[in-house]
C-alpha cells in the first residue's frame, strides 16, 4: 500500500519560510520521481517542483513562480521529500500536495500517487 503523508504546513507572514515534508511508503524510493503541487481556492491544481533521478544524480525542476524561492530535496534514507519555501508571498497560499511517480527522463513526468495535502497560508 503506497502512502504519502505531508506535514509542515501552517500560517506564516509574507517573507517568511516553511519547510514541508512528505514521508513516503514506496518501494525503491530513491528511483521514484517525487513532486509537489498546490491548489489555491477556486483554482486548478498546479505544478510546483519535482525531483527525479538521472545518470548524474538528482535533477530538479521548478515552476517559474517559485524558482529561486523554493527548493525541493530528498532524503533517501528516510524515504522523505522536502520542499523548503522561502520569501513566501500571499499568492503562495494553497493546499500543497506531495506526489510520486515512476522514474522518468521527462520534464513533465507522470505521477501515480498523491498525498492528502497540507495547508499553507501566507498572510500579508
Amino acid at each position: 500500500q503506497v502512502e504519502l503523508v505531508e506535514s509542515g504546513g501552517g500560517l506564516v507572514q509574507a517573507g517568511g519560510s516553511l519547510r514541508l515534508s512528505c514521508a513516503a511508503s514506496l518501494p525503491a524510493f530513491r528511483s521514484q520521481t517525487m513532486g509537489w503541487f498546490r491548489q489555491a481556492p477556486g483554482k486548478e491544481r498546479e505544478f510546483v517542483a519535482h525531483i527525479r533521478i538521472s545518470w548524474s544524480g538528482d535533477n530538479t525542476y521548478y515552476a517559474d513562480s517559485v524558482k529561486g524561492r523554493f527548493t525541493i530535496s530528498r532524503d533517501n534514507a528516510k524515504n522523505t521529500v522536502y520542499l523548503q519555501m522561502n520569501f513566501l508571498k500571499p499568492e503562495d497560499t494553497a493546499v500543497y500536495y506531495c506526489a510520486a511517480g515512476p522514474r522518468s527522463a521527462s520534464f513533465n513526468p507522470r505521477f501515480d500517487y498523491w498525498g492528502q495535502g497540507t495547508q499553507v497560508t501566507v498572510s500579508s
